[in-house]
């Protein structure tokens, strides 16, 4: 079970560590996304870059390398749930710290959200709900995703009562709300990006 799980993990950074948004903007568009906007490689900073056919682009390679490792875990082994966490952890973690573009990458918003849905759907639909509310309220995607974020911790626990999928969503939450220290000290000097379509 420890080899297992080893390889796992390690599968899912290397799934996770794929730089989709720098990819699509090198083959697509002949851009560097990483030299454009906030130099982010995620979807919003795709669409600001890219536009919306390139951010729908990225957004869905993004969720679908977090949702694929813990899917797979639980549709082969339904009780290994620790495993589960550990491998949508190593995900997020892989897109936030990508060995291919020196160790950076995005935020990791829309690789959480997706294994979240992974590991319960429904906390899933409150992550991406808690996004809607907190963008369309404010105009910030970075408030979204960090309210979404936070949000889903507490569904996770609600629909599972699982302490390692909960776990995980405590950890998303933490590690989200790390991800965006910039956004969080723009939002208090009143200089954040609005979302603009």
């Amino acid at each position: 079970m420890t080899a297992y799980a080893v390889a796992i993990a390690v599968g899912a950074f290397l799934l996770g560590s794929i730089p989709f948004g720098y990819v699509i903007g090198a083959l697509f568009f002949r851009r560097d996304i990483r030299k454009i906007g906030s130099g982010n490689i995620g979807a919003m900073n795709a669409l600001r870059s890219l536009g919306k056919a390139g951010a729908v682009a990225v957004l869905l390679l993004d969720a679908f390398k977090g949702f694929v490792p813990p899917f797979v875990v639980l549709q082969i082994w339904p009780q290994w749930h620790a495993i589960a966490a550990v491998a949508a952890a190593c995900a997020v973690l892989g897109h936030c710290y990508s060995p291919w573009i020196g160790w950076k990458g995005g935020k990791g918003v829309a690789t959480s959200f997706a294994a979240i849905f992974a590991l319960a759907w429904p906390a899933g639909i409150v992550a991406v709900a808690g996004w809607l509310l907190g963008a369309a309220i404010t105009r910030y995607s970075s408030v979204g995703s960090m309210l979404g974020s936070i949000l889903a911790a507490g569904a996770l626990w609600f629909f599972t009562r699982d302490p390692w999928l909960t776990g995980y969503g405590i950890f998303a939450a933490a590690f989200i709300l790390y991800t965006h220290r910039e956004n969080i000290g723009r939002l208090l000097a009143g200089r954040e990006n609005a979302i603009r379509l």
